[in-house]
């Protein structure tokens, strides 16, 4: 677990599959056509640099999990720093993956119409204040809304 931190730099040193899990704050007025746009980039990139994940948004803010090839990793994230649609950028893990978690979608996602990080944080024990037990609650919450 990494701590939390800005885009890392050291994705593309990830020799073979790896991940990143990061959140963000959405830019104020983000309409649903928006998300659609944003989507639809998404899983066409996505595909293409061989990555799969999952996106999560609620309350005004982004979390993302992506897995793939790690240079696919550091392009991705170089992009989405650069992106007017959102910022406040915090890498909560990243690292060596030994396995996808996501590998039937490109981009799955939901949001709080579909089910609510906030409430699933809130009827769990896991803990928000550590950070390996927020990163991985984030990460259990998507999984289970993938199944």
């Amino acid at each position: 677990m990494t701590s939390d931190r800005s885009v890392p730099d050291d994705l593309s040193r990830i020799d073979g599959l790896g991940f990143v899990l990061y959140r963000s704050t959405a830019r104020p007025g983000l309409e649903n056509e928006d998300m659609r746009a944003i989507l639809k980039a998404a899983r066409s990139r996505n595909q293409t640099l061989g990555l799969t994940g999952c996106l999560h948004h609620e309350d005004g803010l982004f979390f993302q999990w992506l897995e793939g090839p790690g240079d696919g990793l550091a392009r991705i994230m170089a992009s989405l720093k650069d992106d007017g649609r959102h910022d406040g950028i915090v890498v909560l893990d990243q690292g060596p993956l030994d396995r996808r978690r996501f590998q039937d979608w490109h981009m799955r996602f939901s949001d709080r119409d579909h089910a609510s990080l906030m409430d699933w944080f809130a009827r769990s024990d896991t803990s928000t204040v550590h950070p390996a037990e927020y990163a991985g609650g984030v990460v259990s919450f998507m999984m289970s809304m993938a199944r």
